[in-house]
């Protein structure tokens, strides 16, 4: 067995590097790759709700899927999943596409038809962080940013001083971009009392509104009001189907109907046109069919009993804001003089012989995100179970246990 040992685990450097290192006061650790046949090793992954596998529905429906040629509107369980995607957020029309990322992008080509326009967003947004600078790189347009509060929201002040167009030397604001719920802010749910004070500043300065809602349903559920009481007021929406929802792939975009004509052709222009693609789509409509509240209920639940697990601690070096704990995202704050993400990430992901001794055979490696140096992203999914949530509340109690001795 390939075993490596390091000091005690204040502080705990290049663990990361798997080589045999010998301290004086050892502790033996073990990588998931070094586990015995006879030991058994349950591994929760909580990097991602993207991570999940189509469920029995899903692929039954993927197998008997009516199919067409999608790129000429022909695909009838392509038609449904829109039809159906557009009455949920109430609107007119809908477009199924690869990614949210190409939705995000359409939105942007289609609302700022002049090169050179710009669109305000928050500073931890995922179309400001996450999506390769594509609105300039290939729209055309600027990103101005304002900063994120810990809600997820903007100032709406500064955004009234920030919106441009009567000066000649200034590009022209053309949109207004939200992200809901958001995940750099630990899966908040955007009030409703915001977004409508900001839907009547952009009224009256006749700017379109853009939701980034990756995981919209998550904010439905949280907030207890339909999809469509939370984009009411915007012009274009966005939503995945590949994340808390739990299909395989694909996302949808969702507005008028001229918007979503417009939608279709820029689609083609970026390679998104995907044929005989009901047999994806076939597992979006299991996903937005009835079952999707309980489902996301059931995730909220389980990670509000992490988080209320972590919290139970009372440790001055890992907490969570359990007050402000909405969706399926955990956000695990860390006191980097101690430990920074990486490195509690990768303790999350070892085993040590102490822990051998407490818990028995049955090991327990759980898998997390570092989303900064002194923060950890958890998010619960529909491939979870009780099991896994409880083997993982162990797991992240023992890491915090040992970090606090």
């Amino acid at each position: 067995m390939l075993t490596f040992h390091i000091k005690r685990f204040l502080p705990f450097k290049k663990l990361a590097t798997f080589k045999t290192i010998w301290y004086k006061n050892k502790r033996t650790m073990y990588s998931n790759e070094a586990i015995t046949h006879k030991e058994q090793m349950q591994v929760v992954d909580l990097r991602s709700d993207t991570l999940t596998k189509p469920n029995a529905l899903m692929r039954k429906a993927m197998f008997e899927a009516e199919v067409g040629d999608d790129v000429m509107g022909e695909d009838p369980t392509v038609m449904a999943l829109e039809k159906k995607a557009a009455s949920l957020l109430g609107k007119e029309a809908a477009l199924f596409v690869p990614s949210g990322t190409m939705a995000n992008l359409i939105a942007i080509m289609r609302h700022c038809n002049q090169r050179g326009s710009e669109i305000i967003v928050g500073d931890s947004s995922h179309i400001f962080k996450y999506e390769q600078g594509n609105s300039a790189q290939i729209a055309g347009v600027q990103l101005r940013t304002l900063p994120n509060k810990v809600d997820g929201t903007f100032d709406l002040c500064e955004l009234e001083r920030n919106i441009r167009g009567d000066d000649d030397h200034e590009p022209v604001t053309a949109l207004i971009c939200v992200e809901n719920t958001h995940n750099l802010c630990g899966g908040k749910a955007l009030p409703l009392d915001w977004l409508d004070k900001l839907a009547h500043i952009a009224n009256l300065r006749g700017i379109p509104l853009h939701m980034d809602g990756a995981r919209l349903f998550n904010a439905s559920v949280y907030q207890q009001v339909p999809p469509s009481r939370i984009v009411r007021d915007f012009a274009s929406i966005s939503f995945c189907l590949s994340k808390g929802l739990g299909a395989p792939i694909g996302s949808l975009l969702v507005g008028s109907k001229q918007f979503i004509k417009g939608a279709r052709r820029s689609r083609k222009a970026l390679g998104g046109g995907m044929r005989q693609v009901g047999i994806i789509a076939a597992a979006g409509l299991i996903a937005i069919g009835e079952s999707w509240t309980e489902r996301l209920t059931k995730d909220h639940a389980r990670a509000l009993k992490i988080a209320h697990a972590v919290v139970n601690l009372q440790s001055k070096k890992i907490t969570v804001d359990i007050q402000n704990q909405h969706t399926n995202i955990i956000l695990l704050n860390i006191d980097s003089k101690y430990m920074n993400a990486q490195e509690f990430c990768q303790r999350l992901s070892t085993v040590t012989d102490q822990e051998k001794t407490i818990f028995g055979n049955k090991l327990v490696i759980v898998r997390a995100y570092p989303k900064n140096e002194s923060s950890v992203r958890l998010v619960t999914h529909c491939d979870l179970t009780d099991d896994d949530v409880d083997a993982a509340i162990q797991k992240i109690k023992s890491v915090i246990q040992e970090l606090e001795s």
